[in-house]
Parts: structure tokens; sequence; C-alpha cells
């Protein structure tokens, strides 16, 4: 993943989609969820977290 700019705030949303692909086999349509914290947030509350694989690649979009 690529660092955060050094202002980010926490409730802003993504320049760019977030993308994660599968260096194995997946199947298509296999559902993938993505969770975050940090030290102070074990369990940071996330939108729009989960996103479908195809081809190897699930896209998250915020």
């Amino acid at each position: 993943c690529t660092v955060l700019p050094p202002h980010w705030r926490s409730n802003k949303t993504l320049p760019i989609a977030f993308k994660v692909v599968a260096l194995g086999d997946v199947v298509d349509g296999t559902l993938v969820t993505v969770k975050a914290g940090n030290d102070e947030n074990y369990c940071a509350e996330l939108r729009n977290c989960t996103a479908v694989m195809k081809n190897q690649v699930a896209k998250f979009n915020d």
C-alpha cells in the first residue's frame, strides 16, 4: 500500500480506488472485506469495505 500524505484526515475519502490483488488463485465472485485499525483504534469504521473479486483483483471505492 502507498502511504497517505501526512495531512490526511481520517474521515476523508481516498484520492484513487483501493485495489487488493490476489497472488494466488481466487475464484471470481469471492467477497473480499478490508478491515483497518491502528494503535489507538484497533477497529476503524469503514465505508464500502467489501468488494467482489474479478480477474484476481478486488476494487474498493469510497
